[in-house]
């Protein structure tokens, strides 16, 4: 889990350095520095449309951390069964329905070959990391993937809305993945504080959701209660 705390801090930075960027347009502390053909540079300001295609692009960088992050959780969690060599029978319902789900899915023809102790080995079957999510991962899907898996879907809400604005981030995502709204349109209504404040509380979220993951695997809770340490 350690590793997909330390991926979720780099990108974050990434996420910050573009926005901080954002915010310093709408100060007028950032500017286009032009190189004339008589080598002088001129200060261009930066147009409309520009700005709100650059406003756009931030939602595709939230998408990008948002999906990423979750990807990581849910494959860490099963890196800890793995490494430890969780048992089948002794977890807990919610995830044996998981492996099985997951093994009628991607079951190969070698996969009996491979078998030396099955109530261990269907747990070490490799998930799909392409279709564990399909690009439409909102506030909804990791509550409901919460649940599913037994971790706790709970934020502090005056810092993360609880996931609200993972809402907006997807239908923009949207929006621009599938060519539905040119970015400067997508980019249009929002302000560069109204998108730097979604973004602080997506990453808050983000990170709250990660904390709560983490006490899950320390805690073990993947396990049936019967099996827990006490």
């Amino acid at each position: 889990m350690q590793s997909v705390l330390t991926d979720f801090d780099t990108r974050v930075e990434e996420v910050n350095k573009y926005f901080h960027f954002l915010e310093q347009l709408s100060t007028g502390k950032t500017k286009l520095a032009v190189l004339e053909d008589s080598g002088e540079h001129r200060i261009k300001p930066i147009d409309a449309e520009l700005e709100r295609t650059l406003k756009a692009n931030g939602y595709l960088l939230l998408y990008n951390l948002v999906e990423s992050t979750m990807r990581n959780a849910i494959l860490a969690i099963f890196d800890e069964l793995k490494s430890r060599e969780i048992s089948f029978n002794s977890v807990r319902i919610e995830i044996k329905n998981i492996v099985l789900d997951n093994l009628k899915k991607h079951l190969t023809n070698d996969f009996h070959s491979q078998i030396t102790d099955i109530s261990i080995d269907i747990i070490k079957a490799e998930f799909n990391r392409i279709k564990l999510f399909s690009g439409n991962v909102n506030r909804d899907q990791i509550t409901t993937i919460a649940r599913k898996y037994g971790f706790s879907p709970s934020t502090d809400y005056t810092r993360t809305k609880h996931g609200k604005n993972l809402d907006t981030v997807l239908k923009n995502r949207n929006y621009l993945a599938h060519g539905n709204e040119s970015f400067a349109n997508v980019g249009r209504d929002v302000t560069i504080g109204d998108i730097v404040q979604i973004k602080n509380e997506v990453v808050e979220y983000l990170r709250q959701i990660l904390i709560n993951i983490e006490n899950y695997l320390d805690n073990q809770e993947y396990l049936h209660s019967d099996n827990r340490s006490t």
